[in-house]
Order: C-alpha cells, then structure tokens, then sequence
C-alpha cells in the first residue's frame, strides 16, 4: 500500500514539463506530484549527451530520496538521450517513464490515416533521431508508412522561458520556423518538447487549423494512468500537496506555474549539484 501512495516525480530543464503535470494533476488529482525544474541549466537542447545525461541523474537521484514510486522524464531532450542511463540508475528502485514512446505509439495505432508526420523539438532531440527510430519500428506492418519530416526549433524554449508567448514576437519566431521547406504538406505535427504545448494554439493558428497538431501533454498524462493502472499503482485519495522545486529562480517559472493549476504554488529553490 505504502507504494501506491507514493508520489509521481517529474522532472524537465524547465517550464516545459509543468503542461504534463497539469495534465496528469487534472486526470488524476489523487496522485501527488513532486515537479523538479533545472532552470539553472536550461536549454538542454544545446548541451552535449554526456551533460544531459549528468543532470538526469542528479535530478532522478533526487526524486528517488523523496521516494517517488514513478519518476516521468518529461523532456523530450532527456527521453532521448538519457532515459537508458536513468532506467540503469533507478533499477528496481521506481519505475522510469518518458515522453516520447506514448507519443509514437498514439500516432502509429490511434491517430488513423497518418502520412506525413512533422516533428520540431530541440537540437538534441531532433539530432537522436529517436522518434524517426520508435515510428519506423512501430509502422513496419502498416499499408503505408508515414514520413517524418524533421525540424529543430532551438529558439522556442528560451522565448517561453522569457514569457513571449501569444504576443508578436511569438508569433514571428512560430511562422519563421513553420514556414520552412520540412513542414510542407503535413497532416500531424508533433510537438517534440514538452514547452511547446504552450504555444499549441498558436501553431494551429498558423496552420489554419488544417493540421492535427497533437495534445502530447494530454497523450502522456492518458499513458501515465494507464501504466499506474495496469501495475496497481493508482493511488485512491489525496496524500499531501504537490511540490515544485526548481534549481534557480526565475518569475516566470512561478507565473506559468500558478496558472496551469489554477492556485497559488509554493516554489521551493533547491540545489542539488555536488
């Protein structure tokens, strides 16, 4: 019993990973939440694999001392390039989770008649190739496999970072990168950072609403209860507050904070970088 009251731990380079935990709050309020942000090492899309890899330790070593049941990567640029390495860390301790394999597997199996996929996300999560990799393996037995057309969109995460969203600005940098050439003749966009959902409405708006520009924070939440089902590990009423740490302070961090879950949160600095 004390497992499943256990709390879910989520982490991200920032911001980004707060539209899973609203998502997973909304679906299933029982559940607590500890949401570690690493502001003080935001982007990671620009950083090298073995420093990704370094701060998705240190971060899950963390949740794993507050004795969190799950720990969600909710970033794409860690699922990517770190998730082996923290599923080797974790061992039999939690059980290790990412973002991008529901996310594949909603597109391959529920998403119908899917041809042309476009993808954006960081440097780091478009240089893996790890969607391109899961959707391949996944569609091999279908009619017709869908192409996946690619783009690394470095600026969006710092301009959410920095509060520029639905303004001008925003909208410049959206239509700069949605213009180009890979997202031609798309019917399904995949928003391959968890920031981007954000900005969701704002992309559909540049495409006319033509596109299925896809609820990635709503897929995942939906994959998190599903796996806490299937593995007894629902929790079946409330077990303290949720938590939200940070590694260094910034505003903005707390404004979008307090608006996705509608409260007022408490915002706890915490350094834990040896």
């Amino acid at each position: 019993m004390g497992k499943k009251n256990n709390p879910i731990g989520i982490f991200d380079s920032g911001v980004g990973g707060l539209t899973v935990a609203h998502a997973l709050h909304t679906l299933l309020p029982d559940e607590r939440i500890i949401y570690y942000g690493d502001t003080a090492h935001l982007p990671y899309g620009d950083k090298s694999r073995e420093t990704i890899i370094r701060y998705s330790l240190g971060i899950t070593d963390f949740l794993l001392q507050e004795n969190c049941k799950v720990i969600l990567i909710a970033c794409n640029t860690a699922s990517s390039n770190a998730l082996d390495e923290v599923r080797d860390f974790v061992g039999d301790r939690a059980r290790v989770l990412n973002v991008i394999d529901p996310v594949v597997e909603n597109v391959c199996f529920e998403q119908g008649n899917v041809r042309n996929i476009g993808l954006i996300g960081t440097k780091a999560t478009i240089g893996s190739g790890s969607y391109e990799k899961r959707i391949q393996e996944l569609s091999k037995g279908m009619a017709t496999q869908p192409q996946v057309n690619s783009l690394a969109t470095p600026l969006l995460v710092p301009m959410i970072e920095e509060g520029f969203v639905f303004d001008d600005i925003s909208n410049a940098i959206i239509r700069a990168y949605l213009s180009r050439r890979e997202m031609n003749g798309i019917d399904t966009l995949i928003l391959g950072c968890t920031h981007y959902p954000i900005i969701r409405n704002q992309i559909s708006r540049f495409f006319n609403f033509d596109v299925n520009v896809l609820d990635t924070s709503q897929i995942v939440a939906l994959a998190v209860k599903k796996f806490l089902s299937d593995h007894e590990l629902l929790s079946r009423e409330s077990h303290g507050e949720n938590q939200f740490y940070v590694s260094d302070h910034t505003p903005y961090f707390e404004v979008i904070a307090n608006m996705f879950f509608n409260e007022k949160i408490r915002l706890e600095k915490r350094h834990i970088w040896k």
